[in-house]
């Protein structure tokens, strides 16, 4: 991302049931999804930093280690990433609270972009997300966010509930 704009417009979105899904998994051989069944905290910020920094993703920078292990054994938080011939290339990290599963974070390496690995892993984190035992399924994404996140959310079969236009925070400047 080059210039930031002036506003930040957040866009929430959600899907509440899963006749909405429309699916699109990739078959090719080399591509899997594993759940981190115990996250470690340097795997988890190399992924958060490999996948946010052109983002601009600050959140969970601002966490000192143990507060980050904390957050990620919490009850109902999942980690699933994506691998591409045994690398890592993305991640989605799902939380359910309230019957309701977020997707908190979700998103490719830079290397992995434009492949058709963003469908296949939020594919991924729905089917998951949805055997959770949520009743709905939502997320929020942002004109920081990947140019094409919005379009495979809406693809998938999400629809925004809710936007957002706010002044742009200095933290994303």
């Amino acid at each position: 991302m080059d210039k930031t704009p002036e506003t930040l417009v957040t866009t929430y979105l959600e899907m509440t049931a899963p006749a909405q899904f429309r699916p699109a998994f990739s078959n090719a051989p080399e591509v899997h999804v594993y759940r981190a069944k115990m996250p470690d905290v340097t795997l988890y910020r190399a992924l958060y930093h490999g996948v946010g920094e052109a983002w601009r993703w600050r959140d969970r920078l601002l966490l000192s280690d143990s507060e980050l292990a904390a957050a990620l054994a919490e009850p109902g938080r999942e980690v699933h990433v994506l691998y591409v011939d045994s690398a890592p290339a993305g991640y989605v990290e799902l939380v359910l609270a309230d019957k309701a599963v977020e997707i908190a974070y979700f998103g490719l390496f830079p290397a992995y972009l434009g492949r058709g690995l963003g469908k296949h892993l939020l594919s991924c984190g729905i089917e998951r997300a949805w055997a959770m035992g949520g009743e709905r399924i939502w997320l929020h994404t942002c004109n920081l966010d990947a140019p094409h996140a919005l379009a495979n959310y809406l693809k998938r079969g999400f629809q925004v509930c809710r936007v957002e236009k706010k002044p742009m925070p200095e933290r994303y400047t």
